[in-house]
């Protein structure tokens, strides 16, 4: 198997989805009608309801939900092998991803851009909307710190890298600022680029300099430093920082895959893995679970993500110009996504096995793989780095790339400048992610608290913002600065993808609601049950053989209280939804709702 016939099937199979599939969500099932203003025109305040342009909405969305899922959770994923990575990739991003993303934007739209736990309460009732609020709080606390971590390990002791992330949020708010007084994207987009590219490529002189020593920062520091910028991007008019930055971004994201993509059609690499690993049936040395349900646990965004649900919920929502822009950016987003995932896959299963599991695996753990490596004592060489034991993902996805890129023969000898500039990518990947995710939590937790003191359920309200930002900030922030990536990470993939079972839960509702055709609930109810057995046996295969199991390098108590709150809360989000589904189904058919939409 060679990489160009993988990226030639997946964007074709992705590219047809997008068509007809694409097509039968939002003009079949959902019904999509511009003739009605959306939430953006109706409550335009210029701060959170902002009418924007489709392409920026797509580069904002995007940037938001694209974050270390489809990084690293392929790259992690290629334990088990190439071939069950890349069929949950195109499989649950199809049937599940792009429905998802696609619903749970619909959803908010139709509620006026409200939270999803507000969603949840006006479709399923007062307990489900509480219990969804309480996950939702739950899983964005973790979620927030489980990207931060990757973000921390990425900039750490990096100048070139920080100086490059760092950059990106004064260029952001000059465009936002430019477009907001011109509304003239093209020329914004343009110069925005091109001192993004100016940025990135000065950071390699930074280094060795006082500025550059200023910018070589610890964990401690960096996990400081990242929750007050978070504060700033929640806090702030969206069109200032967090649109601007994300739709900059975006250019960075997508243009780099383009260029792995052209760098795979050029070099064609052999896909090194094969299809199936001896660890399929569990005991791996990054994965000790099996591969199912670890394969779509671990993938988590690349395919389906409940971290969609709070931008798609959250930020979104409130800036679609028309209805019918959530085909593309709900549904193609997501697609897109996929695409990354696709690559980065690629880009770990390019690589000689032995090499990724050097990798990403420790020192004394690969000693007990009776593996040899090939080519990384090379790499380490060129890239001026000790590459083995450097666990968790983005590393091997830096090196997978760079392997890829100096295959060409005009870059042979930059292997440690494209390890650095992909390290730096990855960073900026993520931080759209925390900044975007961050003003979710404020939503969250202004429309949660906000039953309790009415003023806070004001998204304009300057007092209760601040304090929403800074209580966000300060509950992810306290989990980074005080926790390892083991402590944060372990308990991302069970959250988000129960995260993501409520989501299709509520997109359910609406949709028995609204269609015409009943069955047509059944582009949620498919991949719902697939995803709510998988997501709690994996919680139960963690809580007994990991977190409650004092044998296990990863028993934490803490942990597996955490997973047993969410998966009840699950528990009874469902059930109330199933209740709600009879009493609807067997009550008379009475006329649909007008297209809300």
């Amino acid at each position: 198997m060679n990489a160009v016939t993988i990226v030639i099937a997946s964007m074709c199979i992705l590219m047809i989805a997008y068509r007809l599939y694409g097509t039968f969500m939002t003009v079949k099932v959902l019904k999509l009608n511009d003739a009605k203003p959306t939430p953006a025109h109706e409550l335009n305040d210029g701060k959170d309801y902002v009418p924007t342009n489709k392409w920026v909405s797509f580069g904002h969305h995007f940037a938001a939900i694209a974050a270390a899922g489809p990084l690293v959770g392929p790259i992690l994923a290629a334990q088990f092998g190439y071939l069950p990575g890349l069929l949950w990739l195109l499989i649950g991003a199809v049937i599940g991803g792009a429905v998802h993303d696609a619903v749970v934007l619909f959803a908010s739209m139709r509620k006026k851009g409200k939270s999803l736990s507000e969603v949840a309460k006006e479709e399923l009732g007062p307990v489900a909307g509480f219990c969804t609020g309480l996950a939702m709080l739950f899983i964005i606390t973790i979620t927030m710190a489980g990207l931060s971590m990757v973000v921390l390990h990425a900039l750490e002791q990096n100048p070139w890298g920080t100086f490059a992330v760092g950059i990106t949020i004064p260029i952001a708010m000059g465009v936002g600022i430019y477009y907001k007084k011109t509304g003239n994207l093209k020329l914004a987009s343009t110069v925005g680029f091109i001192l993004l590219m100016i940025g990135v490529f000065i950071g390699p002189s930074i280094q060795g300099t006082a500025l550059g020593d200023l910018l070589t920062l610890d964990t401690k520091t960096l996990a400081i430093i990242l929750p007050i910028y978070a504060f700033f991007a929640a806090a702030l008019p969206v069109w200032l920082l967090l649109a601007p930055r994300d739709y900059l971004s975006s250019f960075m994201k997508i243009g780099v895959f383009i260029a792995l993509i052209i760098g795979v059609f050029v070099i064609n690499p052999a896909i090194e893995f094969p299809a199936i690993t001896e660890f399929i049936g569990g005991g791996g040395p990054i994965l000790a679970g099996p591969v199912w349900p670890f394969i779509s646990i671990t993938i988590a965004c690349g395919a389906i993500s409940g971290f969609h649900a709070f931008v798609g919920s959250g930020t979104t929502p409130k800036m679609l110009d028309r209805w019918s822009d959530i085909k593309v950016v709900g549904f193609g987003a997501m697609l897109v996504e996929c695409l990354v995932g696709i690559m980065a896959l690629i880009a770990a299963t390019a690589l000689q096995p032995a090499d990724y599991f050097a990798i990403n695996s420790t020192p004394e753990v690969f000693r007990t793989l009776g593996m040899d490596v090939v080519n990384l004592p090379q790499l380490s060489q060129e890239i001026g780095l000790d590459l083995e034991g450097r666990t968790g993902g983005a590393v091997t996805l830096a090196v997978g790339m760079a392997y890829i890129f100096t295959g060409i023969p005009w870059f042979a000898n930059l292997a440690s400048y494209f390890f650095q500039f992909v390290i730096m990518f990855e960073a900026v990947f993520i931080l759209t992610a925390i900044d975007a995710g961050t003003r979710v939590a404020r939503y969250l937790i202004q429309d949660f608290f906000g039953e309790f003191y009415k003023p806070l359920k004001k998204v304009d309200w300057l007092p209760g913002s601040i304090f929403a930002s800074a209580l966000a900030c300060f509950m992810w922030g306290y989990l980074l600065y005080s926790g390892d990536i083991g402590s944060v990470w372990a308990l991302f993939g069970v959250s988000n993808q129960l995260m993501a079972s409520i989501g299709l839960i509520i997109g359910a509702t609406v949709i028995l609601k609204i269609a015409d055709k009943r069955r047509y609930m059944l582009t949620c109810l498919v991949p719902l049950a697939y995803l709510f057995v998988t997501v709690n046996y994996a919680g139960y295969w963690m809580i007994q053989n990991v977190y409650l199991n004092p044998a296990a390098a990863g028993y934490n108590v803490l942990n597996g209280i955490l997973s047993i709150i969410m998966l009840v809360l699950g528990m009874i989000i469902m059930i109330t939804a199933i209740r709600k589904w009879i009493s609807m189904w067997n009550s008379p058919r009475v006329e649909l709702e007008a297209m809300s939409a």
